[in-house]
């Protein structure tokens, strides 16, 4: 079996406020931390699930956060942004048995999480045929591109419930809830226990109720916090401006429509 992991830290247990996720505050050391244990902890229940070959993509920020020495040695890591598509998901590929999603958030305007957000902070709201989209919709869209199902994921109690509506069969492990500014969560020993039992599980079920069924043709609609990123977008190819801080694409082939979220978010 050959698992990938995607590795974010806005849902790792804890993780309160803005600060404690970004590069130079002194709370991001601790929280790194916390980001690195709980993908150690996916690996661990990877490997006990009879995994043979982990990639894993630190896929928050700077791309370069978890601590390298703490992971085991039977993983392999893809730092740093290539500028391919795949973004989050770049390494992976149709050799995969399974995707996993580690210290995920839910999506931008969503109250379960303080740091809900979709890529960036200038985006409102990113819809995928009608549905308003969260970075595990685009990136399970993108597993399944690959036919790479999505078996597991941990982050905050929203993301959880909308990561099952996309992949059903999916395993979760919520680690906090939002109330306003403020969270409940586990503990960090505690997730990574929970994280460790999760993804073994996972892995031991059956991965086929994991896999979204991707659609014919996909519809793209970003809405923007302001005009200003809107026009700036709108001169991609094939881009509609339709409102001030709106922009519509439309392709069949989903990996178009990652290609246009790379230029024009």
């Amino acid at each position: 079996m050959k698992v990938f992991i995607s590795a974010d830290i806005e849902g790792t247990a804890g993780i309160t406020a803005w600060d404690e996720a970004k590069k130079g505050h002194p709370e991001y050391e601790e929280f790194r931390e916390y980001m690195t244990d709980e993908l150690v902890a996916a690996c661990e229940g990877a490997k006990a699930a009879g995994a043979k070959e982990i990639v894993v993509k630190d896929a928050h920020s700077t791309a370069r956060n978890l601590i390298l020495s703490k992971l085991p040695a039977y993983v392999s890591i893809v730092r740093g942004w290539s500028g391919h598509p795949d973004l989050m998901m770049f390494g992976i590929d149709k050799s995969f048995s399974a995707a996993l999603y580690t210290g995920y958030h839910n999506k931008a305007g969503t109250d379960t999480n303080p740091l809900a957000h979709t890529l960036t902070g200038t985006v409102s709201r990113l819809l995928i045929n009608g549905e308003v989209a969260s970075e595990f919709t685009l990136n399970a869209l993108c597993a399944a591109r690959y036919g790479v199902p999505s078996a597991f994921l941990s982050g905050d109690a929203g993301m959880c419930a909308e990561a099952k509506a996309i992949a059903s069969g999916i395993g979760t492990v919520a680690t906090s809830e939002g109330f306003g500014p403020a969270t409940r969560s586990l503990t960090p020993k505690a997730a990574v226990a929970a994280i460790r039992e999760g993804v073994e599980k996972a892995l031991s079920g059956d991965l086929k109720t994991c896999l979204p069924k991707l659609a014919d043709r996909f519809e793209l609609v970003v809405e923007y916090t302001t005009p200003i990123e809107a026009y700036r977008g709108s001169w991609y190819p094939g881009v509609e401006h339709v409102a001030a801080r709106t922009l519509r694409f439309e392709a069949s082939d989903f990996f178009e429509i990652q290609r246009a979220i790379r230029f024009i978010v």
